[in-house]
């Protein structure tokens, strides 16, 4: 039996933007700190809770179109990258998640200068310098210097963006900016708590449908990288859900394991593009670096308040019975059944499915290669048992969640990736 699921909706969002600067030990915390500085900046300029919830929102997720580890770490040298790009990618992929169409406008037009601010009220292009302002403060701290000894030099380079940020928005910093409190603040090793409990959007809880839709734009952040993997994450989460239904798994079992499907590669957002798509077998080294996928998404989807369980079923999927997977090295007895299903579920699609450089494998080769793993200690022999006992329709579930994915990403995001 399950308990009534809820999840609380700042703790999700602190959390996934957390994992968005994965990438790099240079980005960590960008998002969440750019966030902080809107909300100061948005309290002095007097912002009603709605605006202020979506600015904040807006702030924590507003890189989300920057898509790899390269992109991500580019954006802090604007000077060579095209930050119209993710701009609209954000936009992109924002739209569908139902409510966020404000915030996806306002991630839209995060660097556009507001001279050319024309499509949005008088209010959004407000929310939207703001978010401009506060994104480039942020990347202009050294994060190698004390933050008191160069809060004067960041004030007066704001002072040059005079050109392409409203002179309102930049009142609000320099407002808000002459208060030491505030530098530390941004600088706090304790900013994601601090947020968690004082910050704006607090109170308010995502039911089970909305928890699906944040799973589902996530699925699609991590699989969008590369039409290489642009239908993974779909077809994961699809098998896996089949599989959980035929093994008698309840209807809110079901969709806990869709969840965990969409997540089970978040932890991939720190994985550079140059090995995640490298041609060629990984190096040892390479290969300890894409171990580590497994670890962030349980570090992550663990600091979720309710979504202990779809922790374990999404970052043990590459743990074995006999304890030489990784990165826990957790033994059978310790492998619930969800994360058995998950396992094979991972292992089946990526055997299955359409891949740029081959076609999927047919059944038999799909199910040898499986129960050979059954044989070494690797996978649960009940749960193999269960797919070959429907295997054309979990397949068949599987393709057509990997079609739509398909579709969305060639009319929506490829042309924007080449």
């Amino acid at each position: 039996m399950y308990k009534p699921f809820s999840v609380d909706y700042l703790n999700l969002l602190l959390s996934f933007s957390d994992a968005v600067d994965l990438a790099s030990t240079r980005l960590s915390q960008h998002q969440i700190r750019t966030a902080f500085i809107c909300w100061e900046m948005g309290k002095a300029a007097g912002l009603d809770s709605k605006d202020t919830d979506d600015l904040f929102t807006a702030a924590l997720i507003h890189d989300i179109g920057a898509l790899s580890p390269e992109d991500k770490i580019d954006l802090h040298r604007v000077e060579v990258y095209d930050t119209e790009k993710h701009c609209i990618l954000g936009k992109k992929l924002l739209g569908p998640v139902p409510g966020f169409e404000r915030i996806a406008g306002i991630v839209r037009h995060h660097h556009t200068p507001y001279p050319k601010l024309v499509p949005l009220s008088r209010k959004d292009a407000l929310l939207a310098q703001i978010l401009n302002l506060a994104d480039n403060i942020e990347r202009a701290i050294d994060r190698t210097r004390f933050i008191l000894h160069q809060s004067d030099d960041i004030s007066n380079l704001v002072g040059g963006l005079s050109e392409a940020i409203l002179p309102e928005a930049i009142d609000l910093f320099l407002k808000v900016s002459v208060r030491e409190d505030f530098w530390l603040d941004v600088v706090s090793q304790r900013i994601y708590g601090y947020l968690l409990n004082s910050g704006p959007c607090r109170h308010r809880v995502l039911d089970l449908q909305q928890v699906r839709d944040f799973s589902r734009l996530f699925r699609n952040m991590i699989d969008y990288r590369s039409h290489f993997t642009a239908t993974h994450s779909a077809g994961v989460s699809a098998s896996a859900v089949a599989l959980a239904g035929f093994m008698g798994k309840s209807e809110i079992g079901c969709s806990l394991m869709e969840i965990a499907g969409d997540l089970h590669d978040l932890g991939k957002l720190a994985i550079p593009n140059s090995i995640l798509m490298k041609p060629d077998r990984l190096t040892p080294e390479e290969y300890a670096i894409v171990k580590q996928h497994t670890y962030f998404t349980y570090s992550v989807l663990i600091s979720i308040e309710g979504m202990q369980q779809i922790a374990e079923w999404a970052a043990f999927h590459h743990e074995r019975l006999d304890g030489d997977g990784y990165p826990f090295h957790l033994t059978g007895k310790e492998i619930n059944l969800g994360s058995r299903i998950m396992a094979v579920a991972d292992i089946l699609t990526a055997l299955a499915e359409e891949r740029p450089y081959r076609a999927g494998l047919p059944q038999d080769k799909v199910m040898g290669v499986i129960r050979k793993q059954v044989g070494s200690g690797a996978l649960d022999g009940g749960v193999v048992d269960a797919l070959e006992a429907d295997y054309r329709e979990i397949i068949a579930r599987m393709l057509k969640s990997q079609h739509e994915a398909h579709e969305y990403f060639v009319k929506e995001i490829q042309p924007l990736t080449v």
